[in-house]
């Protein structure tokens, strides 16, 4: 590619004379020139962004070029460029992906990330400017992600730490400087077992479906994987035990993540240690006591009834809520890094600020037009009217005429965004969840309608704590939820927007999206909406898909997380004072709520969310 690129604007004497939007309309045509010749790809769409590249149905998105084109974003757009063309070219989307044992939710995305760095290494090997390109776009990437400050193994993810560690054994290159000292750490602790799957990603390199099947093993080795279960002796001789339990070498899998180890020290989060495993169900009476937050728990009736009168599902059950966190975004983020967190979400709004915002004015101008102002006249009291004095002045026995102000009936509304914030989400759709938020409070706010901006996932991967609580107590069955929640305020409903703007770049944090439990993250954004003294509540919910949570499913019913949800749903929507609204990204939601509709393109958020809103308010 980078003989292809020959006459791009920065290497020509010509162009550099050129006015800054022709160079960067230059740049960007040579750039896609580029992209299609290397793909093989000619009717290739190509758009530029501010975001990474990212394929979205048969079109690639690149990296946003400002008219200044800086050194900075032609690095950043030629690897982008480099890398698209390269999984273009050698990624094949008809075979299989991981095999079934080793796809979870936990290791599909990590797959994804690996697969690129296959295509980009093996595509790259042959071409000196390519690679050139793609090592120049990784030091930039580890950079500003800030990499160089991670110390130790704990610091560095592994979801980050594997993917370097993958290029390094595929190229036989050294990751940047800028990777830093933890990744050094990472590899000097590496197990045997973890040394050889590195070897055999190496040596499959050249095979997308062999490739797939080293991954797998790869995940086993840094126990990101489960054993299949295997029926032993002490299993044959005790008939209650549950079908679905673990041997005793799985409970190596059970262990947290670096990350949510460093999550627990860094926050001061310490287990309850006298707190013992509590499988007992919690009524939705709870609900009745707006004052205190309660557990999470069953919705039915006590006559065994949904809210719509059916029959209920088994009770939902909650194993321990010893772990659970709700934290303000501050809590979870150190300022610098929370501050570096927003200008990257400044700098990514510049793609959604023009459409987006023209809907917020409408949604904006709609809500003025219900606030206007009228005056009543000809009262015994109130305002002089000085329009009338006239007649008064010709006829001294009139009375005085005065004027009152009303104002036009406007219920005072308050407005909960609630935001999937699991790893599927992770990348463009996280990214506009956060921007599209923003904007939205701040819209409201201008009209004077509250809004509160949360969000949920969970504190680990495969159970945390919990499920470490529920092996040590004998792997009891059917235990219920079976993971530590974390449920997250960015902005609550009375702090203005500018003091927690900045807590909405938190979203874009490396880590923090795990899996998600839906029914309890609702029933917590309700409760917190129950108690709010707006006369009208809205929730909206944005999400991607049923919840998942690889913990609980494979200690429960398979359809037992998507039951509650369905309970919770039902009792929300049956309830006359909050209207609740849900967005599908990516995946159909029209089953499970009854006002919501499904996004195809993450980039139709914003429009989506302002239309419902504005729909509703101008319907009321």
């Amino acid at each position: 590619m980078a003989s292809s690129r020959a006459k791009t604007p920065e290497r020509g004497t010509t162009d550099l004379a050129l006015p800054g939007s022709e160079r960067t309309d230059a740049f960007r045509r040579a750039t896609s020139a580029a992209l299609r010749a290397m793909s093989g790809e000619t009717e290739t769409e190509i758009s530029f962004a501010a975001s990474a590249s990212a394929k979205q149905g048969s079109g690639i998105q690149l990296p946003y070029v400002s008219r200044a084109l800086t050194p900075q974003e032609m690095v950043r757009v030629r690897g982008a460029a480099d890398a698209a063309a390269l999984r273009l070219k050698h990624h094949d989307a008809t075979l299989s992906p991981l095999p079934s044992t080793a796809d979870t939710a936990e290791t599909r995305p990590l797959y994804d990330t690996l697969e690129q760095v296959r295509c980009e290494v093996y595509g790259a090997r042959h071409m000196a400017g390519v690679k050139a390109n793609l090592t120049q776009k990784l030091a930039l990437d580890c950079n500003e992600a800030g990499y160089s400050r991670m110390r130790a193994r704990d610091d560095m993810p592994a979801n980050v730490a594997l993917p370097l560690l993958v290029r390094e054994a595929l190229s036989g290159d050294p990751a940047p400087s800028s990777a830093g000292s933890a990744l050094k750490a990472w590899r000097e602790s590496l197990s045997p077992e973890a040394k050889r799957a590195l070897a055999s990603l190496a040596s499959t390199q050249m095979d997308q479906q062999r490739f797939a099947q080293a991954c797998s093993g790869l995940f086993k080795a840094f126990d990101l994987t489960e054993e299949p279960e295997q029926d032993d002796q002490s299993q044959a001789d005790d008939p209650d035990e549950d079908d679905d339990s673990q041997t005793e070498s799985d409970q190596a899998d059970d262990e947290p993540s670096p990350q949510d180890q460093d999550d627990n020290e860094t926050h001061g989060f310490q287990p309850e240690p006298t707190e013992q495993p509590d499988s007992r169900d919690a009524s939705d009476s709870d609900l009745q006591d707006e004052g205190a937050e309660q557990p999470a728990g069953t919705l039915e009736d006590d006559n065994g009834k949904d809210a719509e009168g059916n029959a209920s599902p088994p009770a939902y059950k909650i194993f321990t809520t010893a772990f659970d966190e709700e934290a303000d975004a501050a809590e979870l983020c150190d300022p610098d890094e929370l501050a570096r967190l927003r200008q990257q979400l400044d700098q990514q709004l510049s793609s959604l600020q023009g459409v987006v915002s023209r809907l917020a004015h409408r949604l904006q101008r709609k809500l003025m037009a219900q606030q206007q102002r009228s005056w009543a006249f000809d009262q015994e009291e109130g305002i002089l009217d000085a329009a009338r004095l006239a007649r008064v002045v010709a006829n001294p026995t009139l009375s005085l005429s005065y004027k009152t102000e009303r104002q036009a009936e406007f219920r005072d509304t308050v407005v909960t965004l609630l935001i999937d914030n699991s790893g599927s989400m992770r990348g463009r759709p996280i990214s506009v969840a956060a921007m599209c938020g923003d904007i939205l409070a701040r819209t409201l706010e201008r009209c004077g309608v509250k809004t509160e901006v949360l969000g949920f996932t969970t504190r680990a991967w495969k159970g945390g704590q919990s499920r470490e609580r529920w092996v040590a107590a004998g792997r009891p069955p059917d235990p219920g939820r079976l993971n530590d929640l974390r449920h997250i305020i960015y902005k609550d409903a009375d702090t203005p927007l500018r003091r927690a703007r900045n807590n909405l770049g938190l979203m874009l944090r490396e880590g923090l999206l795990k899996e998600n439990i839906d029914g309890e993250a609702l029933l917590w954004a309700w409760k917190r909406l129950r108690r709010r003294p707006e006369h009208r509540r809205i929730l909206m919910v944005i999400s991607d898909g049923a919840p998942v949570d690889d913990s609980t499913f494979s200690t429960n019913p398979s359809s037992y997380l998507e039951d509650h949800l369905r309970s919770v749903i039902a009792r929300i929507e049956a309830s006359p004072e909050t209207e609740l609204l849900a967005i599908g990204i990516g995946h159909d939601v029209t089953r499970y709520y009854r006002n919501s509709v499904t996004l195809t393109n993450a980039e139709e958020l914003g429009g989506t969310m302002i239309k419902q809103l504005t729909d509703l308010f101008v319907a009321q």
